[in-house]
């Protein structure tokens, strides 16, 4: 793998285009540093993409141990670094006023290395089970397998409801698992086995014991359940419905909203609504909504000033 071109990286433009509309100070304080780092490193990697990938060959074999930590802040693209951290935008909102910023932080760095992890001893056993050793040379990089671990969390955190993936109608219980499957079909370069372990860890959490003892160490044990919830520095308070700044649309509406609206109506600044900061790149135009919708939409607008 080379050094990316140093070329116009429409990604990441969109991608701060959403951060700057999301506004910063709604960003809570750990998933804006994780978007800033792997921000930081697609502009200047520390080391070369074939130098940061993690595979079963370089990093258990060669014991270049360092990849465990370096592979998951590091794209290919601008493209895979958009999906990952406009992915990461959502999940992090919502789970880190959940549960607060030291245990998030902690989920964060753990689940970073434990994917890694797991990754690897899923490529051992697929190498073994087929007998097929380009297994352990697969070599991975990219947040999708944390990004995954953190949807089982929402998933658990925020039951019910469902999602529409490629036209199905699937639970969020178990969306995550026809989203590893339509990933893989839509996109058969993209690690399979990466996905898988990052379900896996988050299972880890929700059915193991990992919840338990993570709780414990970020002093974080039966806080979230109190009704207000405080970062590390910041004053305590009770969080908003989130579904204020969703609309109610699933994740998978929101990338389509997001992805629509950031492609479509970049530089029309002239809008008569353009001084309203829009969550997540995308707005509602005023022709789509019901009396009923827009006089909500004007109540929470109001709400929030």
């Amino acid at each position: 793998m080379q050094r990316r071109n140093k070329t116009t990286n429409i990604g990441l433009l969109l991608l701060l285009s959403q951060i700057y509309q999301v506004g910063f100070s709604r960003i809570p304080p750990v998933t804006l540093v994780t978007l800033a780092v792997n921000i930081f490193l697609f502009l200047q990697p520390l080391k070369r993409l074939n130098q940061t990938c993690i595979s079963v060959e370089k990093c258990l074999y060669e014991k270049d141990w360092h990849r465990l930590y370096l592979s998951p802040f590091h794209h290919a693209d601008d493209w895979h670094l958009y999906f990952n951290m406009v992915s990461l935008l959502w999940k992090g909102i919502s789970l880190e006023r959940r549960l607060g910023s030291a245990l998030f932080g902690s989920i964060i760095a753990l689940f970073s290395l434990l994917v890694a992890v797991v990754y690897m001893i899923l490529e051992i056993v697929l190498a073994e089970l087929l007998d097929d050793p380009m297994y352990k040379l697969h070599c991975a990089v990219g947040f999708s397998g944390v990004l995954f671990a953190l949807k089982v969390l929402n998933n658990y955190y925020n039951p019910g409801g469902s999602s529409n993936i490629m036209g199905i109608h699937v639970s969020n219980k178990y969306a995550c698992w026809l989203e590893l499957l339509a990933i893989h079909l839509l996109n058969p370069g993209s690690s399979f086995a990466g996905h898988l372990a990052g379900i896996l860890v988050g299972l880890m959490y929700t059915k193991g014991p990992l919840k338990t003892v993570m709780e414990a160490c970020a002093g974080q044990r039966n806080s979230y359940g109190s009704g207000g919830f405080s970062y590390s520095g910041y004053p305590s308070y009770t969080p908003r419905d989130y579904n204020t700044y969703t609309d109610g649309m699933s994740e998978e509406e929101q990338f389509e909203r997001a992805m629509r609206n950031s492609l479509n109506d970049r530089g029309r600044s002239s809008r008569n609504d353009n001084d309203e900061r829009r969550p997540y790149g995308f707005w509602f135009p005023a022709g789509e909504l019901s009396a009923e919708e827009l006089r909500r939409h004007r109540l929470n607008r109001y709400e929030r000033q």
